[in-house]
């Protein structure tokens, strides 16, 4: 070991010594995601020296993540994520491999980066994200160590370790409509505690000492400073083969177009401006050819819709309307596409209009 010193307060601890600490050294870990968990993360594995970690995210720093993506400086904003994210490792520990992946995660690239890492950890707050990686995690046989916010209450998992529940095994409604943290609201610390406990079953796992929260989820309220860990089994069919997997998500990818573009259609019989936000979401918006149905209830109510109207789908900010994209395309419907940036982009474009 270079400098022996570096983490002689870990060694010491009996479960951990220097055996413990050379299978850190020799483990790979994967981050998806280097926002608000991912940045909570990132500091503690390299600290505990994890040999070699990648990390995934195609974003850029803004200035509205510094309050919760703490490792970032106000000087870097509109820089990579990941490239400042491996900076600040470098620095803190030089000893070990730093690999960074400035693209999103998809169903193109997500086995073959996972084939190369022992752990994925799930730092998103995507839905339809979460269920790329559990699937991904399946068909490579990987455990997945999840976590997850809503506003002042955080989740954390790991999934399929050891054969395992899965994600779809605690959530099996894939057209969840959960709000990210734009939408919700967040604050920092909340993000660090979680991330921080994400961490934690990371470190569990390769070092195998203690209790892993598989078949378990830890509900912790910030606010209340309170805890609960809820037990879940395994259900069946949840066995992804990398077929499956390739069939599913490498398929054509949702289309999306921006308000500015179809901003003449508004007034056309032919199109339909699909809401699939609750009832209660604001901005409200007024457009003579919109109807609104909740992602959560498409499905149900599909058979509402003229397949041969041309669909505009938007939600708060473009997430859950490729969801429901995706569903209007599974039902055959001729021409749908998602809205980007949502009723957030739409409201100030229709104000722009009226001045």
């Amino acid at each position: 070991m270079k400098e022996s010193s570096r983490y002689n307060r870990q060694t010491i601890l009996p479960e951990i010594g220097e055996e413990g600490q050379q299978k850190l050294l020799k483990s790979k870990v994967l981050v998806i995601g280097a926002g608000g968990l991912g940045t909570a993360i990132l500091p503690y594995l390299a600290g505990a020296g994890v040999g070699e970690i990648g990390i995934v995210d195609d974003d850029v720093i803004d200035v509205s993540n510094l309050h919760r993506q703490v490792i970032y400086k106000t000087s870097a904003v509109g820089k990579s994520k990941v490239e400042e994210a491996k900076l600040m490792i470098s620095e803190l520990n030089p000893e070990i491999k730093v690999n960074t992946f400035s693209e999103k995660l998809s169903g193109k690239n997500a086995i073959s980066l996972f084939e190369k890492y022992d752990i994925i950890v799930d730092a998103t707050d995507n839905i339809s994200i979460k269920y790329l990686i559990n699937d991904a995690c399946l068909a490579t046989d990987k455990p997945m160590v999840y976590g997850s916010i809503f506003r002042f209450q955080g989740q954390v998992s790991v999934f399929n370790y050891q054969n395992g529940p899965t994600y779809r095994c605690l959530y099996p409604d894939e057209n969840s409509n959960a709000l990210n943290c734009e939408d919700a609201g967040v604050i920092g610390i909340s993000v660090g505690i979680i991330g921080m406990f994400q961490a934690n079953e990371v470190l569990k796992m390769i070092l195998g000492i203690g209790e892993v929260l598989s078949g378990k989820i830890l509900v912790y309220n910030t606010l209340k400073n309170e805890q609960q860990k809820y037990d879940f089994d395994k259900s069946d069919a949840q066995n992804i083969s990398r077929e499956s997997f390739e069939e599913k998500y490498n398929k054509a990818e949702v289309e999306e177009i921006s308000f500015e573009s179809i901003f003449e259609e508004i007034d056309d019989d032919n199109v339909l401006f699909l809401d699939v936000r609750n009832e209660d979401e604001l901005p409200k918006i007024s457009l003579k050819n919109k109807v609104q149905i909740p992602l959560i209830n498409l499905e149900s109510e599909i058979e509402k819709l003229n397949k041969d109207q041309i669909f505009y789908v938007f939600c708060q900010s473009g997430i859950r309307s490729k969801i429901a994209v995706e569903l209007l395309q599974k039902y055959q419907f001729k021409s749908a596409k998602s809205i980007a940036g949502g009723a957030l982009t739409m409201k100030n474009i229709l104000k722009e209009e009226k001045i």
